[in-house]
């Protein structure tokens, strides 16, 4: 086991991170990077993490028994995404440090425990109404007016859990039925949006914080496709953001990396749609663009070691590469000096599936921007 300094974990400790996906695999570059050794615990064999990490145990998330083992095996324990049972984490901690403990999770995990949470720190969120059935459907349809997004109050990611819908006239009601029968939804007014933006926050036990400058974002059928940072708001408003994030890592007791999307809408009025306690899509840009990552910064926040201030070196943008572009992708590299390049190395290449990213540190990103919608790797 690691050596522990006045509650700082030091290089050379042993990190566990339950789930190997990309974001897994970051958070263990940058360990590996800080000379920790890095444990990760996933049911896939050889998964992303695993890959740049010093071992892997091949079992569920839920398994409560490989979960001790991991735990047993490390200084701290942490997890790359929100869907962890927070019993099993309060399980764990009997065996090791687990700094993020799981009050984030339970406040996350539930759309409309996340909503009252927000609102209770006097954040504005959309207007919404929690629904069962399809007759308390038509009386949210009726109350909010349309158009609205259904969204299952559990669970959901990339649009997956989610219906828009644009005219309730033309709507599929088996669709809707499909979203209820996985229990109560929440039906969200759609705001005349100008901008979807985030912000993400890292933290240590100390309650030092770091916050990254805000990124705009651009969605492509509900999957994240660009993000630029910095980005284009008002002063007034980044300076919301930033009090937002501020004052929900305090509020959640944020150890770590979280993000926080927000909805700017055409009046400039900020709403926060929803808090992800971990390292974020959004954020890779900051592997590049900023002194630090948002995966250092979370590696820091668990270690409890300092939390430095943020600085961004250079404007930046990153675009997805989903299933269907890596291919042309990798082609199109040897034209493209200004590329880094990041491949998650996933066994199995399937379409809307994140499969890596492509950073663009940028004089211009407007001509950034129009260069990558000019390239026709994104339009299949």
């Amino acid at each position: 086991m690691g050596k522990i300094l006045d509650n700082i974990l030091l290089p050379g400790a042993t990190i566990g991170i339950i789930g190997g996906g990309q974001l897994g695999q970051m958070m263990a570059f940058s360990a590996k990077e800080m000379g920790y050794k890095v444990i990760i615990l996933d049911p896939q064999e050889n998964c992303s993490a695993a890959q740049v990490s010093d071992d892997q145990i091949v079992a569920a998330y839920d398994d409560l028994d490989k979960l001790i083992e991991l735990a047993k095996r490390c200084d701290v324990l942490t997890y790359e995404f929100e869907n962890v049972d927070a019993k099993a984490i309060n399980e764990v901690k009997k065996y090791t440090q687990v700094p993020q403990g799981t009050k984030a999770l339970r406040v996350t995990q539930n759309r409309v425990s996340e909503k009252n949470f927000i609102e209770a720190n006097g954040f504005k969120v959309v207007p919404h109404v929690v629904i069962e059935n399809i007759f308390e459907y038509h009386r949210g349809v009726e109350e909010l007016g349309s158009p609205v997004i259904l969204k299952t109050i559990r669970g959901g990611y990339d649009g997956k859990g989610q219906i828009r819908i644009d005219d309730p006239e033309k709507v599929c009601y088996a669709d809707i039925e499909e979203l209820l029968m996985q229990g109560p939804c929440m039906l969200e007014k759609k705001i005349d949006l100008k901008k979807e933006v985030s912000v993400v926050v890292s933290a240590n036990s100390n309650g030092e914080t770091s916050i990254f400058p805000v990124i705009e974002n651009v969605h492509r059928h509900n999957i994240l496709h660009l993000s630029t940072c910095p980005a284009n708001i008002s002063e007034k408003s980044a300076q919301h953001i930033y009090q937002v994030g501020e004052t929900l890592a305090k509020e959640l007791e944020l150890v770590g990396t979280m993000c926080i999307e927000f909805f700017v809408s055409e009046s400039d009025e900020v709403f926060v749609n929803e808090i992800a306690p971990r390292p974020h899509n959004s954020g890779h840009l900051t592997i590049e663009a900023c002194n630090i990552s948002q995966f250092n910064a979370h590696i820091r926040g668990v270690c409890n070691l300092p939390m430095p201030k943020i600085k961004l070196l250079k404007p930046a943008a990153m675009v997805n590469l989903l299933g269907q572009h890596l291919d042309n992708a990798k082609k199109d590299l040897v034209n493209h000096s200004d590329w880094n390049f990041h491949d998650y190395g996933k066994d199995v290449v399937k379409e809307n599936r994140k499969m890596g990213h492509i950073t663009i540190l940028s004089d211009d990103l407007t001509a950034t921007k129009q260069a990558i919608e000019n390239n026709s790797i994104w339009d299949v």
